[in-house]
């Protein structure tokens, strides 16, 4: 059950930016590097897709899905903001590779923001190493699979 809790968590953490900016279009897309450049390649550290409004939505929507699932609302906030922090690295290094934004990259569109989050609540949770590598995969395919429906469904801009 817990496993099945974790993986949800992931999901909310990462899927309400996504569900924020199609229901709220501009309103809030205040951009978190503020449209600074990274001096050694002139590129946006994160890019306009990576706002606040996202950052704190995962945050929110993490720790408001905790407390419904009765796990400590701590735990989501840690999870949400561990999750965006993975997806803000994420996005550095895409920018510094020269991908566009929404552009994928295998692995590094999946692993930190699944990664860094499980880490942050591991010794709350009690996971074991196998445990975070098998959510850590697990939530990878699975973002895959869901990444086409949104797309179907008109809800991301682009499929991964």
């Amino acid at each position: 059950m817990l496993a099945i809790q974790l993986l949800l968590l992931l999901f909310i953490a990462n899927g309400v930016p996504i569900l924020l900016k199609r229901a709220l279009g501009a309103w809030g897309d205040w951009p978190v590097d503020l449209g600074w450049q990274w001096p050694a390649d002139d590129r946006r550290l994160f890019g306009a897709s990576k706002t606040w409004r996202g950052l704190m939505g995962a945050v929110l929507g993490a720790g408001l899905a905790a407390f419904l699932m009765n796990v400590p609302i701590r735990i989501g906030l840690v999870m949400g903001l561990w999750a965006m922090l993975g997806d803000l690295l994420s996005s550095f290094l895409k920018r510094r590779a020269g991908l566009i934004p929404g552009a994928m990259a295998l692995g590094l569109d999946q692993i930190p923001e699944s990664l860094f989050p499980l880490l942050a609540v591991r010794a709350d949770m009690a996971l074991p190493v196998l445990a975070i590598a098998a959510l850590v995969l697990l939530f990878g395919v699975m973002e895959l699979l869901i990444s086409r429906l949104l797309f179907a469904w008109h809800i991301r801009e682009r499929p991964y």
